[in-house]
């Protein structure tokens, strides 16, 4: 009787510690994707920003329409990337497609703002220089984001595959989550948005 009760003891304590590992991971994934919603935010207001910026440089660069037409083009890739993402962050396809597009419109804003500097009167501009103030504190505000998501992920895939937890995470299928970073080493720079 007594080898029955330690027996059944033994199995609500492994129960109970598979619950609690359980628990464990769903609390580490709804953090990443938390933290994937804060990059979202921030992302989203960065990408509506875009559309007034071209419009303000639409005027004083008009021979430079491809330029212009390159930043529209990839700030729309990267939305529809922002948007698979967020449907679903553990997807790394999604994640690798917002990358790729993040580093397009990185590299055609930088484009965009390499050409402005030709034009003094664009530079002097108090909605240009406000817009350019706005985009690098919301760059500034993404690379935060971009960092706690990090973390966030870090942790989740921590939890997943460590010993024993790894063996809840493959009873359960928590898939691995794709960490966000630039895809090359040149796009971890922020565009340049100085007009002084």
């Amino acid at each position: 009787m007594i080898s029955l009760l330690v027996i059944l003891a033994l199995i609500v304590i492994v129960v109970l510690y598979f619950v609690g590992v359980y628990n464990g991971l769903v609390t580490a994934r709804n953090a990443f994707k938390n933290a994937f919603a804060q990059i979202d935010v921030q992302l989203t207001r960065r990408y509506d920003l875009i559309p007034n910026l071209v419009e303000t440089v639409k005027g004083y660069m008009k021979h430079e329409r491809e330029t212009l037409e390159a930043v529209i083009q990839a700030r729309n890739t990267a939305v529809s990337g922002l948007k698979a993402a967020a449907a679903n962050p553990t997807d790394a396809s999604a994640v690798a497609q917002l990358q790729g597009a993040e580093t397009q419109l990185g590299s055609a804003l930088g484009r965009l703002f390499a050409l402005s500097e030709a034009y003094p009167d664009l530079k002097a501009n108090q909605n240009m220089m406000q817009l350019s103030e706005e985009l690098t504190s919301t760059e500034n505000k993404v690379a935060f984001a971009r960092q706690a998501y990090n973390d966030a992920v870090m942790t989740y895939n921590n939890a997943r595959e460590t010993f024993p937890s790894s063996i809840a995470a493959n009873m359960f299928n928590f898939a691995p989550a794709q960490m966000l970073e630039p895809a090359k080493p040149e796009a971890r720079e922020a565009p340049k948005v100085s007009f002084t």
